[in-house]
C-alpha cells in the first residue's frame, strides 16, 4: 500500500485517511519495500515505539519472523537492523479449478509453492452439490498427503468456467454450467471442506477461470506487465485481464466474456443465441466440426489430444478457429494496448497461434501492437490453482483485513 501525507509526531496517514496500521506494515515488509524496523518507521513516520507494538502483534499471530540474512545497516544509522520476513509456514492455502468435465485441486503454501496436487473427472453438468462435495474430500486427501492439518488451511480459491459477481461468489448465467446460476457457492464449498476434514469453516473466494488464470500467470512470470490480456479456449472461450496488478471484471464480474461476441455465423451457441465466437472457435466447436467428419472428438481435451498427436485435421481446424479468434482480438488489443496477450486452453498450440497472429496483426493497427507480445501459458494447467490462490492470500493479507482478523485472534 503507498503511504501518503507528511511525516510527523503521529505518523504519516494511509489512503484510507488513518495512522499506519499493523496491516500496513505487514504489506511493506511483503512487498520487500521496508524490511527492518527504520525502514518502517521511515516509509510511515510511525515513533520507534509505536512500530515495535505494532510488529509485536505480528509476531505474535505468526505472520512475522526475522530474517535469515542476519543484520543490514539501519537507515537510521546506529545499530545495524534485523531483516523482517513473512512467515509462510504459518498457514496453508487450498485452490481448485474447474473445467467442464475436468478438475485440479492442490495444496499451496502463501507464496504459491505447490505443495500437494491431484486432477481426475469432475463434470460441471452434475451440479453444485455433487461437484462441491467431491472437492471437500479431494482437500481432506490432499492436505493428508501434504502432511498439513486443516485447521492450517486459512482460505480456498475457486475457478469456475462462468461470470461470477465477485461480490457475492455466485455465478450468473454460466452458459456451460447448468444448474449453478445464483447458487451459494462459497458456502457449499465450506460445508464440504468442514464435512470433509472436521475442520471449522474458512473463507472461500470464488471467480472465472480465465481471470484466475490471467492472474497466476501475470504474478509470476510477468510482474512489470500493468495490461495484460489472457485468452482461454478449451470447451468455451474467455478472457482475462490484469491492470495494474489487479483483475479488472467489470460492473459485475462480466469482463473478459468474449466468447459471446457475435462473429456473423449462424452456429447455435450453448448459450442460447447464434452467431457467437465460441460457437465456431472454441475447443468444442472444433471437436463437433471433427466429429462431423468421422473424427472421434467430444470436447476440446480432445482436440487437444489430437493436436498433440500430429492429426492434419485438427490442426488445419485449430488454425482457421485461430484466424477466427484473432480477428476479435484486433479489436480487444486496440481497446487495452496490453503489453502481453497470452493464449491459454486446450488449443494453444502451434497452430491455433498462427492463426491468432496472422488475423490479429493483419486487423490492428500497427501501433496497438509495436510492444504486443503474444505468447503462450507458461504455467499451463496450473495457472488457475496459481491465481486462485494468489487472490486467497492477496485478500486475507491485504491491511485492513489483517487489522479484522488480528482483533478476531485476540492479538
Amino acid at each position: 500500500m503507498r503511504m501518503t501525507g507528511r511525516p510527523g509526531r503521529t505518523g504519516r496517514t494511509t489512503r484510507s485517511g488513518g495512522q499506519a496500521g499493523a496491516g500496513d506494515l505487514l504489506e511493506l515488509v511483503r512487498s520487500g519495500r521496508a524490511t527492518t524496523r527504520g525502514a518502517l518507521q521511515q516509509a510511515t513516520g510511525l515513533s520507534r515505539a509505536t512500530v515495535g507494538q505494532r510488529l509485536d502483534r505480528l509476531f505474535r499471530a505468526g505472520w512475522l519472523r526475522e530474517g535469515a540474512g542476519g543484520p543490514v545497516e539501519s537507515p537510521l544509522g546506529g545499530r545495524p537492523s534485523i531483516t523482517l520476513e513473512f512467515d509462510d509456514a504459518h498457514a496453508v492455502v487450498l485452490a481448485a479449478d474447474l473445467d467442464t468435465r475436468h478438475a485440479r485441486a492442490a495444496v499451496l503454501s502463501l507464496t504459491g509453492e505447490m505443495l500437494a496436487e491431484h486432477s481426475g473427472t469432475l463434470v460441471v453438468e452434475d451440479g453444485p452439490d455433487a461437484v462441491l462435495g467431491e472437492l471437500g474430500r479431494w482437500f481432506a486427501e490432499l492436505l493428508e498427503k501434504a502432511g498439513h492439518r486443516a485447521e492450517e488451511v486459512c482460505g480456498i480459491g475457486l475457478a469456475v468456467p462462468g461470470p461470477v459477481d465477485s461480490e457475492t461468489g455466485r455465478v450468473v448465467q454460466p452458459p456451460i454450467m447448468p444448474g449453478w446460476d445464483g447458487r451459494d457457492i462459497r458456502g457449499r464449498l465450506a460445508r464440504a471442506f468442514s464435512e470433509h476434514t472436521g475442520a471449522g469453516r474458512v473463507p472461500v473466494l470464488v471467480d472465472n477461470d480465465a481471470n484466475l488464470m490471467a492472474y497466476g500467470e501475470q504474478r509470476t512470470g510477468y510482474p512489470d506487465c500493468s495490461a495484460f490480456v489472457l485468452v482461454k479456449v478449451s470447451t468455451g472461450i474467455g478472457a482475462g485481464v490484469v491492470v495494474d496488478g489487479s483483475v479488472y471484471r467489470g460492473v459485475d464480474g462480466g469482463a473478459g466474456d468474449i466468447g459471446h461476441i457475435r462473429v456473423g455465423a449462424d452456429a447455435l451457441c450453448r448459450c442460447g443465441s447464434y452467431g457467437c465466437l465460441a460457437a465456431v472457435a472454441s475447443g468444442g466447436a472444433v471437436a463437433r466440426r471433427l466429429a462431423e467428419t468421422g473424427v472421434p472428438a467430444a470436447s476440446g481435451s480432445d482436440v487437444r489430444d489430437l493436436l498433440a498427436s500430429g492429426h492434419p485435421g485438427a490442426a488445419a481446424l485449430a488454425r482457421e478457429a485461430g484466424r477466427q479468434v484473432g480477428d476479435v482480438l484486433a479489436t480487444v488489443v486496440t481497446l487495452l494496448n496490453p503489453g502481453v496477450l497470452m493464449i491459454a486452453g486446450d488449443l494453444a498450440g502451434t497452430p491455433f497461434l498462427t492463426g491468432v497472429r496472422e488475423l490479429l496483426y493483419q486487423r490492428a493497427l500497427p501501433r496497438s501492437t509495436a510492444h504486443l507480445d503474444v505468447v503462450t501459458s507458461r504455467l499451463g494447467e496450473r495457472a488457475g490453482l496459481v491465481g486462485a490462490g494468489a487472490l486467497v492470500v492477496e485478500y486475507l493479507y491485504a491491511p485492513e483485513r489483517v487489522e479484522e482478523r488480528l482483533l478476531a485472534m485476540g492479538v
